[in-house]
């Protein structure tokens, strides 16, 4: 079966799995049945201490794995498009790239003030055994001991923890223990978007313009359905709008600014602007962020 793979790139808590939930309700446009596959983009590469993989650690073997899966996943419904969304995939763009030349790739980009205040919500989140038991099909064997310990021990962690959050979350940037000894759980998290955001923008830089879509978070939520069709003539994906008005009804800006009023109101946004705030200015967000018109 021919499709076209679809790779959505993005930091975490930027908009990646509403955008990817919204594409695959279309018809031929599928996906795992899981949050992320970051099992299988980091297999024969399990042991690597972070998720900036530059494009050599894509060797013939690992990318006859990973194109494998993706086959599989294709071949299990009738696929034009098969979307996958990993955030880690944000700092290794290259190497993604290295395994799928072909592929379009979409950039989701949110305001760092607000994902810094969502991403912490996740760093001192409780278990979910529904959302693991979901991934845990996706693990290769030979990599479940690694990954049992390496959870076991983020969990113990968490436990210990004075900040109550866990020994790690999302996407690991090179240097994360570091910096987590050196700033607040609040700056880690703003290091971690602007580490994601960046480097995917320089690899994106070496890509075929035609093969890259960027797409701002609080765009598509202002106008969801104008956007979505805007990705669909990107991908080539036939729709109709009462479709798109249809898949998009339950998408909003609500949430847009509120982690900006939240660091305003406890006196961190100070701290995280000199994080942000030359990635912040790159993308055209001032202090207060207004979808444009």
């Amino acid at each position: 079966m021919t499709y076209t793979p679809v790779i959505i790139i993005g930091a975490g808590r930027s908009g990646t799995n509403m955008l990817r939930d919204t594409l695959t309700q279309i018809n031929g446009v599928n996906t795992w049945p899981c949050d992320e596959i970051n099992y299988i983009w980091r297999h024969h590469n399990v042991t690597y201490p972070n998720d900036e993989f530059d494009a050599g650690l894509a060797t013939e073997r690992v990318k006859r794995y990973i194109r494998k899966e993706f086959d599989k996943m294709a071949n299990a419904a009738p696929t034009t498009h098969l979307v996958e969304k990993t955030c880690a995939n944000s700092l290794r763009v290259d190497f993604v790239y290295e395994v799928f030349p072909e592929a379009k790739y979409i950039h989701i980009i949110r305001d760092g003030r607000d994902v810094v205040e969502s991403a912490k919500k996740r760093w001192t989140a409780s278990l979910d055994p529904s959302y693991i038991s979901k991934k845990l099909q996706f693990v290769p064997k030979s990599d479940l001991p690694i990954y049992g310990f390496r959870y076991l021990w983020n969990r113990v962690y968490k436990l210990a923890s004075r900040e109550k959050r866990l020994a790690y979350w999302g996407p690991k940037f090179n240097r994360m223990e570091q910096a987590q000894e050196r700033y607040s759980l609040e700056q880690v998290c703003a290091l971690q978007w602007k580490a994601c955001v960046d480097k995917a923008e320089e690899s994106f830089g070496n890509i075929p313009e035609e093969q890259v879509y960027t797409v701002y978070y609080e765009e598509l939520t202002a106008r969801p359905a104008e956007e979505i069709a805007k990705i669909c003539d990107f991908l080539g994906i036939a729709y109709n709008n009462d479709t798109l008005e249809s898949i998009t009804a339950d998408i909003n800006n609500k949430s847009v600014g509120k982690g900006l009023q939240k660091l305003n109101e406890s006196d961190l946004l100070e701290s995280i602007h000199s994080i942000t705030n030359p990635t912040l200015e790159k993308h055209g967000y001032g202090k207060e962020y207004v979808a444009k018109a």
